[in-house]
């Protein structure tokens, strides 16, 4: 036998082999499995917390000092959010501990993922065995890890089938770890951190069609994974092709969306601490620093999940949020909430005077 003779069978040994395999791990079982497990990704999160959950007394302790505070600064970001129409209302505050912060998100992403589940469903196999655990303990370990850093959150109820009530959340023991390690005053940190929230809440709030337009967007990629899905042979070929570039342009859109409400946020934030809270200063600081002072293993997973690439977005929709108001007010700023062709594209987020021609038409 020539060299080449005998490379020739023991690739195609090797071939033979994985193709095995592969169908074995491939081979149907007889019945079908969803390759996301959200009851096993909430054993492995809830399970990678290893501490106690919080007394409930404690907790309603926190949300009655929440509510308390969010009374008293609810005028003053009113004031210079311009106030909310006839009949709207914010919601009020809960406080939550690691575990129910865990339990709440986990809920949140099955509810808006739910639509997919007949995409991501695949024959049950060895393969998809393998893969819906090994993509559980990806899940569960990014949600553990934001478990311990986010510190308040806004809950508009997207893609909820039934009129649900939106929920304002601080996340305690968070909010006091930085405390104690930044050194803070509570009082100030956590009227802080209401602010940004309630900010949130007024956008929604005060402005119904921003959560239906959301609700679209996501509703609308669901229906371009479901086409992409439903294809076969060169026909998925095509629509992978064709549908790439719309996917895209819809997440561009949905993240210069996401940018703007976390930017007009901060700004809201900062307006309105600068004058009422006397450590503000040294919240902003310390603020700063926990977002940059970050271990080999957190810089790699912000950087792994995109989380770095979000932060970013953030930064410009503030910058973009910052730049409208000093240059033309507040309530040229809030024009943006007008409807959804009043957002700012993906492109004029970082050039905020193409958005004031475009949507306020001077020069």
């Amino acid at each position: 036998m020539t060299r080449g003779f005998r490379r020739g069978l023991a690739v195609g040994a090797a071939y033979g082999l994985m193709a095995a395999l592969f169908a074995e791990a491939v081979r149907p079982r007889g019945s079908s499995a969803v390759l996301l497990d959200w009851d096993e990704v909430t054993r492995l999160a809830l399970g990678r917390l290893r501490e106690q959950r919080a007394a409930p007394e404690r907790l309603a302790d926190a949300a009655a000092t929440y509510n308390r505070f969010a009374a008293e600064l609810r005028d003053p970001l009113l004031e210079v959010t311009g106030g909310l129409p006839a009949g709207a209302s914010l919601p009020g505050f809960e406080a939550l501990d690691r575990a129910g912060w865990l339990e709440l998100n986990i809920g949140i992403l099955r509810r808006v993922m739910e639509p997919l589940a007949a995409v991501t469903q695949v024959p049950d196999s060895w393969l998809a065995t393998v893969g819906r655990a090994g993509l559980s303990r990806y899940v569960a370990l990014m949600l553990d890890f934001l478990s311990r850093r986010v510190l308040g959150q806004f809950d508009p109820q997207l893609m909820g089938k039934e009129p649900m009530r939106p929920a304002l959340y601080l996340v305690e023991p968070n909010v006091a770890a930085l405390q104690q390690q930044a050194g803070l005053k509570g009082a100030d940190l956590r009227r802080w951190l209401i602010l940004h929230e309630m900010t949130h809440a007024w956008q929604f709030s005060g402005h119904p069609w921003l959560r239906d337009y959301m609700d679209e967007q996501i509703e609308e990629l669901i229906e371009l994974a479901r086409r992409s899905g439903s294809a076969r042979g060169l026909d998925r070929l095509r629509a992978l092709t064709v549908g790439v570039p719309s996917q895209w342009d819809l997440v561009r859109r949905m993240q210069a969306t996401m940018s703007v409400i976390e930017g007009h946020g901060n700004l809201v934030m900062n307006l309105v601490g600068r004058r009422l809270l006397r450590s503000f200063d040294r919240l902003v600081a310390a603020y700063r620093r926990r977002s940059t002072e970050r271990g080999v293993l957190e810089q790699l997973i912000w950087r792994v999940t995109g989380l770095e690439m979000k932060m970013e977005q953030y930064r410009d929709g503030e910058r973009f949020a910052r730049e409208v108001h000093d240059r033309y007010g507040m309530d040229v700023l809030n024009r943006v909430w007008d409807g959804p062709g009043s957002l700012p594209r993906p492109e004029e987020i970082g050039d905020p005077r193409s958005w004031y021609r475009r949507v306020i038409g001077r020069r």
